[in-house]
């Protein structure tokens, strides 16, 4: 779809969403966006110039279906995949990212830091997927060094960069708000570094006393991104790894760079989202989430979770997603899901369904509590056809139609039942929905309680 619309930009020497937008130029991107949300597309340039949306859409991954991220719009999931060194390869990383869009991923991280070639893995990914894919470069950065972080050079970032531009990534986590100076504010941490990234970065700048490699060279960066049009999701290497660690000086430390660093790729003309942090109790998430706004001028925000409490490993896609659903109704454009998975090991393909659909339910409730235009008509008709006992339609509106048939026939799986106005929990005789008041019966009753009340004022 998009080879027509980005042969004739590539001549051109930036070539970003915000730099067409801020010169009133529609993208055929912006209009497929703006039918998509069902929102007026001058509100989409005007979002996209403004650094409050962005549109990840790498001019080389041409079968790319454009979606944004911002506040204006609806409230996006992201599912992360990756093969690693101790487990998964090329074809269950696919089935993975297959897997991901069919529950309804908006975007997809590629985390990958072992298990076969880098390269082919991502091409891979990219070749397969409609939606965006965004990676972190620095991990195979650090893979071409073989693991030995002292021997990273600025140049060995910038060339894995401007790789991972060239196959096609939409947008790169990079780790650039973590400064030398702020190590010290992690020393009355719990959890210390938690971020891999963050902590690849940290190590390399106490081995050489010199300040971080991907600050010193951030403009380079911006000339990578704008001839192929990456977007910047500004990594939180300092968020908190436990609600002990939440907004403490550390992470606002650095969310003020981020913040710097926002503004700086915008005077490029580079789109920006910012990332944000994992463990926050529930009483700090809307401090977060307008701290972030104030710091970063209101550019999008892309949080992990955030995990509301840390005593649930196992569980932790549902301590994650009732943060995930305050921080999406708070104003954070994006949310980043969190598998069952969690602190304990690499996700299969059911931790990747079981944590994706916990967080569409999440993005979805913060649609609804944030009252956007047409959010909660899904839950309306799924009402309509669960007092109606129009089982195929409930499924079928459901976030996860399989699952729901699956749940519904273990008990009753005959297709008479599909009919049946009762299911397995109450059965025939007791299903208050079979209550049916028709309106004679509403209509007398109404006269009847107005007799009642003139009698009783009488007395």
């Amino acid at each position: 779809m998009r080879k027509e619309w980005v042969a004739k930009r590539h001549s051109q020497g930036n070539v970003t969403q915000m730099h067409y937008a801020r010169q009133g130029v529609v993208t055929e991107e912006m209009h497929y966006v703006a039918q998509r949300e069902n929102l007026p597309v001058d509100l989409i340039r005007e979002e996209v110039a403004r650094g409050r949306m962005i549109i990840p859409a790498n001019i080389n991954h041409t079968n790319l279906e454009p979606m944004c991220i911002g506040i204006a719009s609806k409230c996006k999931v992201n599912a992360n995949i990756g093969a690693s060194p101790n487990s998964s390869n090329l074809e269950e990383e696919v089935a993975k990212l297959n897997l991901a869009v069919k529950y309804g991923a908006d975007t997809v991280m590629d985390l990958s830091t072992g298990g076969g070639d880098l390269d082919a893995i991502r091409r891979a990914i990219i070749n397969a997927s409609p939606v965006p894919i965004g990676t972190v470069p620095i991990y195979q950065a650090l893979e071409s060094v073989h693991g030995k972080i002292e021997n990273l050079t600025p140049d060995d970032f910038l060339h894995i960069i401007d790789k991972h531009a060239q196959q096609g990534v939409d947008y790169m986590t990079i780790h650039a708000g973590i400064l030398i100076e702020y190590l010290p504010l992690v020393k009355n941490r719990i959890t210390g570094i938690v971020s891999r990234g963050g902590g690849i970065i940290a190590r390399w700048m106490l081995h050489h006393h010199k300040q971080n490699p991907l600050y010193t060279h951030f403009d380079d960066i911006i000339e990578i991104f704008k001839k192929h049009d990456v977007s910047f999701s500004l990594g939180d290497s300092l968020r908190p790894g436990c609600v002990h660690d939440a907004s403490d000086e550390a992470q606002l430390a650095e969310l003020k760079t981020l913040g710097q660093l926002t503004r700086r790729a915008w005077e490029h003309d580079v789109q920006v989202m910012v990332e944000g942090p994992g463990h926050v109790p529930m009483d700090q998430i809307e401090f977060n989430v307008k701290k972030q706004m104030e710091e970063c001028s209101e550019a999008p925000f892309y949080v992990l979770g955030p995990l509301v409490t840390d005593i649930a490993p196992g569980y932790d896609h549902i301590t994650s997603a009732i943060g995930a659903a305050m921080a999406g109704w708070y104003g954070t454009a994006m949310l980043c899901y969190v598998t069952p998975k969690e602190h304990l090991g690499l996700p299969d393909a059911e931790d990747v369904r079981n944590g994706l659909i916990a967080y569409k339910i999440a993005a979805h409730a913060a649609d609804i509590a944030r009252q956007r235009p047409g959010a909660r008509k899904r839950d309306d008709e799924l009402s309509a056809a669960r007092y109606n006992f129009d089982w195929n339609r409930q499924f079928e509106l459901s976030l996860d139609p399989d699952r729901a048939r699956e749940y519904h026939d273990e008990t009753l799986p005959a297709d008479i039942y599909k009919t049946a106005e009762f299911c397995s929990m109450c059965g025939p005789k007791f299903c208050p929905m079979q209550t049916k008041v028709d309106a004679d019966a509403l209509t007398e009753l109404e006269k009847f309680l107005a007799r009642e009340q003139e009698t009783v004022a009488q007395r």
